[in-house]
């Protein structure tokens, strides 16, 4: 259901930029889902693989969602927001597996847990390269970042504000080059582009 363009110029053009200086990528196909509870840890940490809910507030875990047979339903980048919320981001292409995976899971822990499926409501934009920190430092509209992002360690996240708009700024990038994941209510996805766009030109 996403029309995306597989390249822009060439893949070896893009690669040195993201080498070179840094490439902006929407990855807003990317699924996301709430988990809010007491339990939320505790249930996090039976539907995982690994420990979920010894994870500090403000770091990120990578980790399975596995099929009671130990085969792998997706791989996904867990972070915790606050002592009873957690933030999950799974692969687009199984959005509905993983989503189906966590329905029939979270009933063991109906008392204290739930999970809400958030896809549709956030985008997400990716600044990789090793100029990410000055161009998203440097991003006309985003304010109230904290902790800075120069102090931001890898597998660890930074809240802020865009345009007045929450904004959630991650570290774990995946091209093996620094950079950021910049997630914000979609109706601010297109002027967040362009003003990332703008700094990074």
């Amino acid at each position: 259901g996403w029309d995306m363009p597989v390249r822009y110029t060439s893949d070896l053009a893009e690669h040195h930029a993201v080498r070179q200086a840094a490439g902006l990528f929407d990855i807003s196909h990317m699924a996301e889902f709430l988990v809010t509870g007491a339990g939320a840890g505790a249930f996090l940490d039976d539907a995982l693989a690994g420990r979920i809910s010894t994870m500090k507030t403000g770091k990120a875990k990578y980790s399975l969602l596995l099929t009671d047979a130990g085969g792998v339903l997706d791989d996904v980048i867990v972070y915790r927001l606050a002592d009873e919320r957690f933030l999950v981001i799974s692969n687009a292409g199984n959005r509905e597996a993983v989503a189906a995976a966590f329905a029939e899971r979270v009933r063991d822990h109906a008392a204290d847990a739930a999970v809400e499926d958030v896809s549709d409501a956030y985008a997400l934009i990716a600044v990789q390269g090793p100029r990410a920190l000055e161009i998203v430092e440097t991003t006309a509209g985003i304010a109230d970042v904290a902790p800075a992002l120069a102090d931001l360690g890898y597998y660890a996240w930074s809240g802020g504000t865009f345009q007045g708009e929450p904004l959630f700024i991650a570290r774990t990038g995946y091209t093996g080059e620094d950079g950021f994941e910049l997630m914000v209510p979609v109706a601010a996805a297109a002027d967040l582009w362009d003003a990332v766009l703008a700094a990074g030109a």
